[in-house]
Formats: C-alpha cells, sequence, structure tokens
C-alpha cells in the first residue's frame, strides 16, 4: 500500500503531524520503534516526571503547610511504591489515548525502527529483525532526541543516570548529585529534594537556567537554596568512581587552575542537555544535509534539501519542547495539504515545573539589551496578592516586558505557583500583538493569582494599584 504520508517517530510532534493529516484527507502512516506511542515526552520524560513532581510537592504541602492551614495529621511517609504505581497508570492512561486517536483516523501503525531508504521508501525493521518498505509521496522525520552524554562517564541508568533512569530509581536516594543546572536537572533534582534527598547540583555556568531571565533565576535559585538544594555553579563534573555502594564524585572549576575537590553521592543525575536522534535514519545515505550540531537542515516550511522529505521537532532547530513539536506538526500536515501552516517562534512559551514553577515567553531583558531594543519593564510580586496570600504561595514575581515606544509587548516571566497555567494568557496576547496597557486594562476576577499578571503590565503601562 502506498501512502500520502509517512511520519517516523510518534512523540508529539509526530503524533500530532499524522492526526492531522489525516484529518485533512491524506492516507497516513506512522513507523514506531517503541512498543508505545507519545515518544520521550509521555513514556520517559514530561508526563511521569510531572506525575512524580506533582505527588513530591503533595508530600511536601502536608510536611510544610497543613498545620498553618489547620489541619492536623499524623506526620507523612513516603510510599515509592505506590508512587511509582501512580506514575506507570499517568503514562499508560496517556499512551492508549493516542492508541485511541490512531484507531479513529485510521492511521496505520508500522512498529520497528525506521530508515529512510530514498524520497517515498521508508524500510521498516521489525523486532525479529524482518523488514518491509512503505512507500508514500511524503516522508517526515520526527525522531525526537536523545540524552546528552557526559564525556568520560559511563550511564549504566542504575546509580549513573539520565533523566530516564532518574524515573525509574529503586528507591529515594540520600544523596544526589544533578549534573547540569538546566530544567531537566532542577525538575527531577528537586522532585527527590522534597522527598528527603540531599541534592547537589553542579553547573558548568555561573547562573541557573542559563537562558532565563536573570532576575528569574537569581531569585529562583535563592528559593532552591532554602528548600535545601546546594548549588556549585562555574563548576564541572570530571569523574564518577564506584566507591563500594557509593559514588565518588570529581568536581572541578569551569576555568581556572583551582583544586578539584570530591563529593560522596548515591546517584549522580546527568542533565547537561539532548541532542537531535538523526543517526542511523538512512539520512547521510539519501543525501539529507545536516548542520554541525547533527540537526535537520529544513527551509522555512520544514522541507529538506531532498524533494518529499520533511523534518520538524526536536531534530530541527530550535528549542527541544514538545509544544513546539506539535505546533510545527500541525503547520506541516497544513503545508503538504496546500494550505499556509505557521508557527510564531516569537511566541513559544517555556516552563520549568519545579516547586514554584517558572514560566516565560518572549525576550529576556538581556536580549532586548543585546539587541538594542529600547523597552520598558513592569514587575508585581505575588506577596502582594490576594489569592496566594490565602494559598501560602507568595514566593516570586511577574515581570513584564513592552517596547518603549509602542507598548507592545515582548516579554513576560513569571516565577510563582502556577506560573505554567498563568504564562498563556500573555501568549495569546503577544500572539494578537498586544500592549501591556491592553492587558492592564482587561477584568481579571478577584481574587485570583492572574491578578498579579494584570498588575505587572500595568506596572509597565503605568503603575500598579496594589504596589
Amino acid at each position: 500500500m502506498s501512502y500520502d504520508l509517512v511520519v517516523i517517530g510518534t512523540g508529539p510532534g509526530g503524533y500530532v503531524c499524522a492526526i492531522k493529516a489525516a484529518q485533512l484527507g491524506m492516507k497516513v502512516a506512522v513507523v514506531e520503534k517503541r512498543k508505545t506511542h507519545g515518544g520521550t515526552c509521555l513514556n520517559v520524560g514530561c508526563i511521569p516526571s510531572k506525575a512524580l513532581l506533582h505527588a513530591s510537592e503533595m508530600f511536601e504541602e502536608a510536611n510544610h503547610n497543613f498545620e498553618t492551614l489547620g489541619i492536623k495529621t499524623s506526620k507523612p511517609k513516603v510510599d515509592w511504591k505506590a508512587m511509582q504505581g501512580h506514575k506507570a497508570k499517568v503514562v499508560d492512561g496517556n499512551v492508549s489515548g493516542i492508541d485511541y486517536l490512531f484507531k479513529k483516523n485510521k492511521i496505520d501503525v508500522h512498529t520497528g525502527v525506521g530508515r529512510v531508504l530514498g524520497a517515498g521508501r521508508v524500510e521498516v525493521k521489525a523486532e525479529d529483525g524482518s523488514t518491509s518498505i512503505v512507500e508514500t509521496t511524503n516522508i517526515v522525520i520526527a525522531t525526537g532526541s536523545d540524552v546528552m552524554p557526559l564525556p568520560g562517564i559511563e550511564i549504566d541508568e542504575k546509580t549513573i543516570v539520565s533523566s530516564t533512569g532518574a524515573l525509574e530509581l529503586e528507591k529515594v536516594p540520600n544523596r544526589m548529585v544533578v549534573v547540569g543546572a538546566g530544567v531537566i536537572g532542577l525538575e527531577l533534582g528537586s522532585v527527590y529534594a522534597r522527598l528527603g534527598a540531599q541534592v547537589t547540583v553542579v553547573e558548568f555556568m555561573d547562573k541557573i537556567l542559563g537562558p532565563m531571565d536573570a532576575d528569574v533565576s537569581k531569585q529562583f535559585q535563592r528559593m532552591l537554596k532554602k528548600q535545601g538544594m546546594t548549588f556549585k555553579l562555574s563548576s564541572k563534573v570530571t569523574g564518577v568512581q564506584k566507591k563500594g555502594r557509593a559514588l565518588e564524585v570529581t568536581v572541578e572549576p569551569a576555568a581556572g587552575e583551582a583544586a578539584a575537590e570530591t563529593m560522596d553521592a548515591d546517584v549522580v543525575l546527568v542533565a547537561i542537555g539532548r541532542r537531535p536522534y538523526t543517526e542511523g535514519l538512512g539520512l547521510a545515505e539519501t543525501g539529507v544535509e545536516l548542520d554541525e550540531r547533527g540537526r535537520v537542515k529544513t527551509d522555512a516550511h520544514y522541507k529538506t534539501n531532498v524533494d518529499g522529505i520533511y523534518a520538524i521537532g526536536d531534530v530541527i532547530v530550535g528549542p527541544m519542547l514538545a509544544h513546539k513539536a506539535e505546533d510545527e506538526g500541525v503547520a506541516l500536515a497544513e503545508i503538504i495539504s496546500g494550505q499556509a501552516g505557521h508557527v510564531n517562534y516569537d511566541v513559544i512559551p517555556g516552563v520549568v515545573y519545579t516547586s514554584p514553577e517558572v514560566a516565560s515567553v518572549g525576550k529576556t531583558e538581556e536580549e532586548l539589551k543585546a539587541a538594542g531594543v529600547k523597552y520598558k519593564s513592569g514587575k508585581f510580586p505575588f506577596s502582594a496578592n490576594g489569592r496566594a496570600k490565602a494559598m501560602l504561595h507568595t514566593d516570586g514575581f511577574v515581570k513584564v516586558l513592552a517596547d518603549a515606544e509602542t507598548d507592545r509587548v515582548l516579554g513576560v516571566h513569571i516565577l510563582g505557583h502556577g506560573a505554567g497555567e498563568l504564562i498563556h494568557e500573555a501568549c495569546v496576547l503577544m500572539e494578537f500583538g498586544g500592549s501591556s496597557e491592553d492587558l492592564g486594562r482587561t477584568c481579571h476576577a478577584h481574587p485570583t493569582m492572574s491578578e498579579a499578571v494584570k498588575e505587572a503590565a500595568m506596572a509597565t503601562a503605568g503603575k500598579p494599584i496594589h504596589m
């Protein structure tokens, strides 16, 4: 059978692209090496980590806030097996949902490793070694990304783990060293810190969450230190040795001649980033061009240099985010069907799912200064928000950045409880070119956390009421 479209990879970008293409009338097939769909995100990334994150937050809440709220209970304990069971149930529910959507949209599934043989031909190698050829008019590479290894340190997914192994630990470790203070390292490190582990984060740069707004980064680090996490910035891990049941971690300055130091750990989490999964797909043999970082080169319509072959998601340039891949999947399906698909890369939100959360969209102050853009800013703290006080979640703030002349909002940065939900009114505003005055004059229900967003916008356009 020949298809209009074959998508290799059923992560957020791939499965969404396949479904949208089917909805637009195309005959679609997907190729997936896993036995379950959803890619890294649903199986060993976004979804399982959020299940553990929520459980750890509830444990923290019961330990520290219940008594203040007038709730008396016995001291809570961690049932790690039950927590893992909750995580597995959440993953299974999401994965089975994709199975249902594929059937509903009449999408054929080919299980095995996909390899491009040339324009219009994809080889599928099954687990038993057998191969089959799938013919199609269009091919989409949506194979996602893989863990970036740390030179000289072998990940065994038992004691030296990637994010995948960190989700499957046999127990909560007493001591954990996290290599990398990016999104993944801080999310998973904070989960184990809340559950009782002593967590030390080693970061090569001089700040956590490198690309994030500097104000957010500084205040967020102070919050995490207050929660018990330790940070070694401008440092690098140069070795991990097994010493009996423990690990000896060697840490050196990122630059300079200062002496190395060692620390003991039960688990080391390597979270220094991810790299595009483009090896073994037959791209070089087919003539598909890659850049110096192994990403597939595409034009503005996700087309490679080979006719009929496209790429989306983590394998192409841009932030490695599930929702960015999803939007690209929809846009590409529309483009292939003859419509005008488009993604606005200036309005791609980023969220760090910690406690409290960090969320941002658009430009940071540092980026605006570097570009020579004249801007104005406004901030509003959650400590002045009535709902935040009632919920005991007064840490953090909202910052709004707008063009100095036109007042058009250029960036919004939120540190605080529920930031990952609050950021989206900024996304809608920016998608339609709104101003800080537009946001400040929009009625917000009282009392809500979202009023802090309104007040920050008012501070940008003029003056806030409650400060």
